[in-house]
């Protein structure tokens, strides 16, 4: 019978064992992308040319999901490797929100990495916490340059109630031009310098996240009421092209430096697209703990160890990519803060069987309340006390609720949660969450 605590264990990853350079890391992250917004995912309608061939060259993960529904649980699952609800970050982080956020005493990817020698660099947004004493500077990186909230005016880089949030390291700056053209520039700098030593470049873009806002529009600055005005074909399709080029030119960069074969590269979302987003085959969208909510596109490309072109159906989680960087690198965490997800490379290399996990997610809000967790092909979700069954492999839309008829399951995969909350008790969140 499996292991009921799987989720206690780690992944050490001993089967891949380091033979050979360490490798350079690119880490990109979208912001509110569908499941099917991609062309190696599904879209017919946006052009995803370079980020397509990230698949072609690497292996494409199809069960993939994010941490949390929102932002700032997947970021700190991302960054930390860990279940976001150990600090209490289980929601996304208001305008405003000051004195709060992912504390300095707690160790992530970037800091181990930073310690092991690498030149560590963050271009986009953050968003686990609004001031600089809890921004990334004190997490490991030797260099941000982007915005600490959850999103900003593409061209005014103002929130929604009207604050300047953009930062080069610990200094707010005003600067000219389309939030992502200036990460993309600033991670090529960061590249010509660094190229030469291993790096940990983290490209955490703040689009497609609205307001919806297409590239070459200056004149286009949103106020509170147009916030989330936009059409998919007018706005949100070339917001998402011009993330393509971003990648398309960093990854030319790589290629030009000569690293591009060595530079382990993670491409995923933050959790399922929003109200201009194709999530489809699944249902609902972000802040939901449906599949459209949680199930993301993820792609890992690092020829000199991985296969071109292959697909792979193991069930992850953000917070695996985290053991899977720190694996490739040869950095183990700290004994008191062990990861919580496991390396996925022995699997994505072909060197291991997929493996049997359960995983788990929460949302615990007074306005929302959803408890969910996926073991092989089942999905089990509660809303309130109701309690609803789901075959992905039969019905991946989760439209035909089977709880009655497989009881046994239903009541397995909700002991399974209930145990795993117990577990996070020593850690609980705090009261009020923004």
């Amino acid at each position: 019978m499996p292991n009921r605590r799987d989720f206690l264990r780690l992944t050490t990853g001993a089967a891949f064992a380091q033979t050979a350079p360490r490798p350079n890391v690119l880490l990109i992250l979208i912001d509110d992308m569908g499941y099917a917004d991609i062309g190696c995912f599904g879209a017919k309608d946006i052009r995803t040319p370079n980020i397509d061939r990230l698949a072609r060259e690497g292996v494409k993960l199809t069960d993939c999901y994010s941490n949390g529904p929102v932002c700032t649980p997947t970021r700190c699952g991302l960054m930390t490797g860990r279940y976001q609800q150990r600090f209490g970050l289980e929601w996304a982080l208001g305008p405003g929100v000051k004195g709060y956020g992912l504390q300095p005493e707690n160790n992530t990817i970037a800091r181990y990495l930073k310690n092991a020698g690498y030149k560590t660099g963050i271009f986009g947004k953050w968003h686990l916490g609004y001031e600089p004493e809890v921004g990334p500077n004190r997490h490991g990186f030797d260099e941000f340059y982007g915005l600490l909230s959850g999103n900003v005016d593409h061209y005014s880089h103002k929130e929604i109630n009207g604050e300047e949030d953009w930062y080069e390291n610990t200094n707010p700056v005003k600067v000219d031009g389309y939030s992502t053209e200036l990460i993309r520039d600033r991670a090529l700098a960061f590249l010509d310098r660094n190229a030469a030593a291993p790096f940990f470049c983290y490209l955490p873009f703040n689009s497609v996240h609205w307001p919806f806002q297409a590239p070459g529009r200056p004149a286009d600055v949103r106020q509170r009421p147009t916030w989330f005005n936009g059409t998919r074909e007018k706005d949100y399709k070339p917001m998402l092209e011009a993330i393509d080029s971003a990648i398309g030119a960093v990854i030319a960069k790589l290629a030009a430096k000569g690293v591009l074969d060595n530079t382990l590269v993670i491409f995923t979302n933050d959790n399922g697209g929003e109200r201009l987003s194709d999530n489809r085959p699944f249902f609902h969208h972000k802040a939901t703990l449906w599949e459209g909510g949680i199930r993301v596109p993820a792609i890992v490309r690092w020829p000199a160890r991985l296969p071109k072109g292959t697909v792979c159906a193991q069930p992850a989680m953000s917070m695996d990519f985290t053991a899977t960087i720190a694996e490739a690198c040869g950095v183990s965490p700290t004994p008191s803060q062990p990861f919580d997800g496991f390396s996925l490379l022995p699997i994505l290399a072909g060197k291991q069987a997929i493996r049997e996990r359960t995983q788990f997610w929460r949302i615990s809000r007074v306005d929302r309340r959803q408890s969910a967790a996926r073991k092989g092909k089942w999905k089990w979700i509660r809303e309130g006390e109701f309690d609803q069954l789901f075959d992905l492999s039969k019905d991946p839309g989760e439209r035909k609720n089977v709880s009655y008829i497989h009881p046994k399951v239903t009541v397995e995969l909700a002991n399974l949660y209930t145990e795993w909350e117990t577990m996070l008790q020593k850690n609980p969140p705090p009261k009020v969450i923004a």
